[in-house]
């Protein structure tokens, strides 16, 4: 059995959203066991079985708008996540899904779970939307403001065995966010990256990608410091809501234009989907010794159920053995 602890009070909805997707992951897997961290009472309300689920009662929540994250995992022994975190660290669980405050997990991840030895920086690397609606890895999404180019090394080769496992792509195409296409842009430490990315066997180089380009290139993974890349997922999440706002205001403006939408509904649905968070699931922490998902604070019940998928991915492609093999043969 799959063995995934969940942190069951995290996230903007609480235990209803997390109880009804971890209910909805343990329906279409049967080699999945959950092990929900929470106030009981307020979980058990929404649990319809209690096969191959098990609540582990926790006294507090770290708050999403916790501004001292190190402090907060320090000192909230009994907090669902921080109980979570344990579980994994101790060899109860094998990965952790959490949709509670991002830094938190973050640290929480570099204090009980660990980072891998051969790591030397880890990222925040979500799956965002793509033209050929197959999706990409984003990294580094907010763990980092800088990487030096060594640490985008290592990272885009963990990002390349993801994308193999849970995409079933061999050697995908990594691109460099810069500024612009043509070798030899961007500051000092993109030049020295660009010249290192292009020297691995573990992964095809593409080469510089710039912004404009990031949802269109045939890049699978498009790597970055965490700067520069949370602007640019935060970019994408803010244009796709203002392009969503936009087009309902202009069908609503004329009779013509809502008696349209009843003809395209069906292609309005799928053009919604296609930037639906939800869709996706969660965003891996690269660089732990197991895997920790970070579910969006605003999930519903289907993009957490997709986040514990994307943990069950990993954990039975053995994701993160993998990358540490291949790091152990890179440091020989």
């Amino acid at each position: 059995m799959i063995k995934i602890a969940i942190d069951g009070m995290g996230g903007d909805y609480g235990p209803e959203v997390v109880v009804k997707g971890a209910l909805e992951a343990l329906k279409n897997f049967n080699d999945l066991e959950l092990y929900l961290y929470g106030d009981i009472p307020k979980m058990e309300k929404y649990l319809t079985t209690k096969e191959r689920i098990t609540l582990i009662q926790a006294d507090s929540v770290i708050a999403m708008g916790e501004t001292n994250p190190i402090r907060a995992i320090r000192n909230q022994k009994d907090a669902s996540l921080v109980m979570a975190l344990n579980s994994v660290k101790e060899g109860v669980t094998e990965g952790i899904v959490s949709a509670g405050p991002t830094q938190a997990l973050v640290v929480g991840g570099h204090l009980i779970v660990k980072k891998l030895p051969e790591m030397q920086r880890i990222a925040i690397a979500p799956i965002i939307p793509s033209l050929d609606k197959k999706g990409k890895i984003l990294l580094d999404a907010g763990a980092n403001v800088e990487l030096k180019p060594e640490h985008i090394y290592e990272l885009a080769i963990f990002a390349a065995i993801v994308f193999q496992n849970y995409f079933q792509k061999q050697r995908p195409l990594v691109g460099l966010i810069n500024i612009g296409e043509e070798k030899g842009k961007g500051r000092a430490q993109d030049l020295a990256s660009y010249e290192l990315l292009k020297t691995s066997n573990h992964f095809q180089f593409y080469g510089n990608v710039e912004a404009d380009k990031v949802l269109t290139s045939e890049a699978d993974i498009l790597i970055t410091d965490g700067f520069t890349g949370n602007v640019v997922l935060k970019t994408i999440e803010g244009t796709a809501k203002t392009m969503g706002l936009i087009l309902k205001e202009e069908i609503k403006s004329s009779f013509f234009g809502k008696i349209g939408a009843l003809f395209m509904n069906k292609n309005l649905t799928r053009f919604k989907k296609r930037f639906d968070a939800s869709e996706i699931g969660g965003a891996m922490i690269f660089g732990l010794k197991a895997p920790v998902i970070k579910a969006h604070g605003s999930s519903n019940e289907v993009a957490f159920y997709n986040a514990i998928r994307q943990a069950r991915t990993f954990i039975k492609n053995q994701v993160v053995e993998k990358v540490e093999r291949v790091l152990k043969e890179i440091n020989v």
